[in-house]
């Protein structure tokens, strides 16, 4: 296949057939960028794909599971045989197993490291590896406000490491790629109204204790996060590179 003509910048989302995932397609789309939808469930992909092709809007959907070396590695050479480079990477796929530490199977602790620690390297390490012979590009990870807190609704040991390490790991493939022209940042969302916190916010006394908890006294919709990603992978911050931006209704400041 050869590469597409396309003069857009080619920006790849993981986890990106819904929530976040899919409020940030849709931002970068009304960017000017032309999106690469990463995700493991089929029928939200399928969704996806539906959606950008009736608004004529030249996409690519990959089904990915990107907690597999070999499995990313190929879906980013299709990346780069459609289109012939890759200029943004968002990383966005995450879970949550929530146990009690105590109670915690390794398998579960596992499961979450997979997803949101180690794919995350291997998606920046492919990005990485297409972005430095073409001159640079943006990375933008999503951490959360647990990566920087200790605090929350309940225990989540492994979802507050892996979101904490994907902190520290922006500040280090940030300085090891500046002078590269690959800028890494992250965000770090509050508590976001999508399909996966429905149960949780339908309970109005766990609503509440979110509202008292957030100083402006409200939820995250998917497209505060987006944009805000779509800010740190834009040339408007060009000089932003190994930050974490909070979109926490000033969660953080307290």
């Amino acid at each position: 296949m050869t590469a597409s003509a396309t003069t857009s910048r080619i920006a790849i989302v993981t986890g990106g057939a819904k929530g976040i995932g899919w409020a940030t397609v849709q931002a970068l789309v009304e960017e000017g960028a032309t999106p690469v939808v990463f995700d493991r469930d089929e029928k939200a992909l399928a969704t996806a794909h539906e959606a950008l092709t009736a608004r004529g809007i030249e996409h690519l959907a990959e089904n990915v599971d990107i907690t597999h070396e070999s499995g990313v590695e190929a879906a980013f050479d299709k990346v780069m045989a459609r289109f012939g480079r890759t200029d943004v990477l968002v990383n966005n796929a995450g879970i949550a197993l929530r146990h009690p530490t105590v109670e915690m199977p390794v398998a579960h602790w596992q499961a979450v490291l997979d997803v949101n620690l180690t794919a995350v390297f291997l998606c920046s390490r492919a990005a990485a590896r297409r972005m430095l012979p073409a001159g640079g590009g943006a990375i933008v990870n999503v951490s959360s406000i647990m990566g920087l807190s200790g605090g929350g609704l309940y225990p989540n040991v492994s979802y507050q490491a892996t979101k904490g390490a994907i902190v520290n790991m922006t500040r280090a493939l940030a300085v090891e790629w500046a002078a590269k022209g690959i800028r890494v940042n992250a965000v770090a969302p509050t508590w976001v109204r999508t399909e996966l916190t429905v149960g949780l916010f339908s309970n109005a006394e766990l609503l509440n204790r979110v509202l008292d908890m957030t100083p402006m006294r409200c939820l995250a919709e998917p497209v505060d996060v987006a944009e805000a990603i779509v800010f740190l992978a834009s040339n408007k911050a060009r000089l932003i590179t190994g930050h974490t931006l909070p979109v926490d209704g000033g969660f953080l400041a307290q």
